[in-house]
């Protein structure tokens, strides 16, 4: 039973778009997508405070849900699902007149001031049941609405988004749309461009990703990898890091390059944030090999890196992983060694997938990152540029927002920082004895590159 007892669903349904005459549409899913087809949702979740004098949760409720059906018009394969296209071997995105989002309304009698304040690493348990599944029938989007009657009087919304039908980019771009709409914005974002034919695949990359995948269908379902079945002892905690500390982590990168007679670094704050956090998760983790090679996986916007470039507001998945290995002793060496070897392997992936020939590369890549995921991985999802904690629905921004299924990937979240300072907010899910240990080491690293103690977490 757990924080689940304390969930009471009011109502399940279904939002449609708006627009009834929206025709049946097939959107065949490219290179890009076919091979999320296997890896687990993205769990987001969005913890508002309310106006104590604004609490017609009815009145709210009826207003995201006309607002989300205006949002799905415009997005509207977001309001289907994945199956295989008849009589072939490939998958696509269908939408149908009729199909919707599955949308839930509840009440959620639980405290979560300390996800919201940040005090302290909170239980994924409880924040488990505020995020949906996804429907069977593979559905890609599925929405709950939550009442919070707990210390935060609030609002936590959780969105539940299959990676197959698009990325990041454009599953925040549908978010502010929806957002503005809600809030009645006077402008709103600008319409997806939902066109597939904008990715060519001459080398025939999809044959190679979609390789092993059964032709029939059968065990691509997206149901089942949901974050409600971890551990009741798995944390996820929120480390923030400031515009001081990423200038303190870039200087300390810069003293280390002119040490080792390397030209100066081009340390980005995105950069500067990988470094670091590999760096303290490889000193933080017991690992018995001090020897053995460990990956940081990232995902590259390829959408102006493509000829002819792709829009920004394409609807789709288009990303390519860069890979950075470095031997666990040299990223975990103490001192400031562990932070350069981290950047060093870092800026090197990142060249690799950018440089010139990296999309001759690219036939290899699911391989690459199956054989990375079997040594030891640590990877990331999200990203500041998307500005999450600009979401603003009418009632004000995110108190919180959390990448609840980090807690099932391993991976760490990435946002930018809700102060709106320039800083980079990053989510952690571990037990809770190696947070413990990840905290201490987090706090010592700081320390380390000579900020002055305080605290991040």
């Amino acid at each position: 039973m757990g924080a689940n007892s304390n969930l009471r669903v009011l109502d399940a349904g279904v939002v449609r778009p708006s627009d009834l005459d929206l025709p049946p549409h097939s959107l065949p899913l490219t290179f890009f997508d076919v091979k999320w087809l296997r890896p687990p949702p993205v769990q987001r979740l969005f913890l508002y405070r309310l106006p104590l004098h604004n609490h017609d949760t009815t009145r709210l409720m009826s207003d995201l849900k006309a607002s989300l059906s205006k949002a799905l018009a415009l997005f509207y394969p977001l309001a289907g699902h994945v199956r295989l296209t008849p009589d072939s071997n490939r998958y696509e995105l269908f939408y149908q007149p009729g199909d919707g989002v599955a949308f839930t309304v509840a009440e959620y009698d639980a405290d979560l001031e300390q996800d919201v304040a940040n005090a302290e690493p909170v239980q994924v348990a409880k924040l488990a049941p505020l995020v949906p599944s996804l429907p069977k029938g593979r559905a890609v989007l599925a929405v709950q609405a939550t009442v919070l009657l707990g210390g935060v009087r609030g609002l936590a919304l959780g969105v539940t988004l299959h990676h197959s039908a698009c990325d990041g980019a454009s599953s925040t771009h549908f978010l502010h749309t929806w957002a503005a709409l809600c809030a009645g914005a006077a402008e709103t974002p600008p319409p997806p461009v939902i066109d597939r034919t904008l990715i060519a695949d001459p080398r025939g990359l999809y044959d190679i990703y979609s390789k092993g995948m059964p032709s029939d269908g059968s065990g691509i379902e997206f149901v089942s990898s949901s974050v409600s079945s971890v551990p009741d002892d798995q944390l996820l905690g929120t480390f923030t890091l400031p515009q001081e500390l990423l200038r303190g982590i870039k200087d300390t990168v810069a003293r280390e390059a002119a040490r080792h007679g390397a030209p100066p670094p081009r340390c980005s704050s995105l950069l500067a944030t990988f470094s670091f956090m590999w760096s303290c998760y490889c000193r933080a983790k017991q690992e018995h090999n001090q020897t053995k090679t460990t990956y940081f996986l990232f995902s590259v916007d390829h959408r102006t890196r493509l000829k002819p470039p792709v829009p920004d507001r394409y609807l789709g998945n288009c990303l390519g992983p860069a890979i950075a290995a470095a031997r666990h002793d040299e990223l975990a060496a103490p001192g400031t060694d562990g932070l350069f070897a981290a950047f060093m392997a870092i800026a090197s992936a990142l060249q690799e997938e950018v440089g010139k020939g990296s999309q001759d590369r690219w036939d290899g890549c699911v391989e690459r990152v199956k054989e990375a995921a079997k040594a030891g991985l640590f990877s990331v999802a999200g990203s500041p540029r998307f500005r999450v904690y600009g979401i603003d629905f009418g009632f004000g921004p995110p108190a919180k927002v959390d990448v609840v299924s980090v807690a099932k990937t391993g991976a760490m979240s990435m946002a930018e920082a809700r102060d709106g300072h320039g800083g980079i907010e990053v989510g952690i899910s571990l037990p809770t004895n190696s947070m413990e240990h990840f905290r201490r080491c987090f706090a010592d690293d700081v320390r380390t590159i000579g900020m002055p103690e305080k605290v991040y977490i």
